[in-house]
């Protein structure tokens, strides 16, 4: 079974700009609404074997789950810190101690934001009209990435497939579409092979080392440049190609994934749609700018004998160029996110999911309706620690 990807850019963009400006007009509440109909969008859009996946989330549960996040995190920073700069204060007569135990505190809640926000969209996710699901646990996601990410870093980025492996196994062996239960099969060690890149830089970046310590300065930084440029196509290589490693590994009922994506590819939609959402952004940025610059230049024109350019902006004043302002960077920010979204995300899933297939399907109609989830408080924590930017 393989899976279609349609829609246009075109209505994706007017959307994505229709939506922005009431989120604006509304001085953000409208983001809620925002987000939900743009899912809606995408979802229905993917396809696999011709059936649609529906989104049925409710931006009210949204609104009221980001209403109760901001009670729990003011809690947090209003009682906890306070507790924690007087001791720091108490104990050390400074306060870079109670700042840094404050930063380590919110990390456990990133990671736990992370998963609650995954269950919900799961659990507002249908295909043929089955629900996924997603399994409490997001305390024991969060200490188990905590303890990962920290022996990643001590080891220098060297078991970071084992990080990998085991944050996405803990994750998918709790995943449910109806009453299947999704499995991640392999070992963290098959990851190994997706870091070569980041080995070959790794290994010109010493070379390059060992050149300036010969002290052949251009050729080291030479060396050093092209590592650095490997290196960021190792990252997005090893993201992509672990990703098609894992999905391979997984199996519901039978059911097994494959994924084939392209890392270069995927990087080029990223750099190339990044810079023509640029472009596009840059003309009306220099308009709104030279406009801009007219009416605070106004009294200076006129004085040079240029009265008949500047008459039509003459009587305008402060809270004209404050408008000015405003219009301009609200233009640029609503341009910026509809772009985006037509020439990366939309590309990017596109590439993504016009790779996947399903097989055997027959085994896919064993499977039979889960109970509805009952998540009142969506994706609350992730949006009030801004995880649950992305779609």
């Amino acid at each position: 079974m393989t899976t279609e990807v349609v829609g246009s850019r075109s209505a994706l963009f007017w959307l994505a700009l229709k939506t922005g400006v009431l989120t604006v007009l509304t001085l953000g509440f409208y983001r809620f609404w925002m987000r939900t109909r743009l899912r809606r969008w995408y979802w229905s859009s993917i396809r696999p074997g011709g059936h649609p996946l529906e989104y049925v989330g409710d931006p009210i549960e949204k609104l009221l789950g980001f209403l109760f996040a901001v009670v729990v995190m003011a809690f947090y920073i209003g009682i906890v810190n306070l507790i924690l700069m007087f001791a720091s204060f108490s104990l050390f007569q400074d306060n870079f101690a109670a700042y840094a135990v404050s930063l380590v505190g919110v990390i456990p809640l990133w990671f736990f934001a992370q998963y609650r926000a995954r269950r919900y969209i799961l659990a507002r996710t249908r295909w043929r009209g089955l629900r996924f699901g997603l399994e409490p646990g997001a305390w024991g996601y969060a200490w188990r990435a905590v303890l990962h990410w920290a022996v990643t870093i001590l080891s220098l980025g060297l078991l970071m497939p084992r990080m990998t492996f085991w944050l996405e196994k803990y994750k998918v062996d709790r995943t449910f579409f109806g009453t299947a239960r999704m499995a991640q099969g392999g070992t963290w060690t098959m990851l190994y092979a997706s870091m070569k890149p980041m080995f070959l830089a790794l290994a010109i970046a010493l070379a390059g080392g060992a050149a300036l310590l010969a002290e052949s300065v251009p050729l080291a930084i030479g060396l050093l440049i092209v590592a650095g440029l490997v290196g960021f196509y190792g990252l997005v290589h090893y993201r992509v190609d672990a990703l098609r490693r894992l999905t391979e590994t997984k199996t519901i009922n039978g059911v097994r994934l494959t994924l084939s994506p392209s890392a270069f590819r995927v990087m080029m939609i990223y750099v190339l749609g990044t810079m023509l959402a640029a472009v596009a952004v840059f003309i009306p940025m220099v308009v709104l700018g030279l406009l801009l610059l007219l009416v605070q230049s106004a009294d200076v024109l006129s004085e040079m004998g240029l009265e008949d350019m500047v008459a039509p902006i003459a009587g305008l004043g402060r809270i004209a160029i404050i408008a000015l302002s405003v219009m301009a960077y609200f233009t640029i920010f609503l341009l910026w996110s509809a772009l985006t979204n037509v020439f990366v995300t939309l590309p990017v899933i596109r590439h993504y999911f016009s790779s996947l297939t399903l097989s055997p399907e027959e085994a896919i109609a064993e499977i039979w309706q889960r109970p509805r989830d009952e998540f009142k408080e969506a994706e609350g924590f992730a949006d009030a620690l801004d995880v649950g930017a992305s779609l």
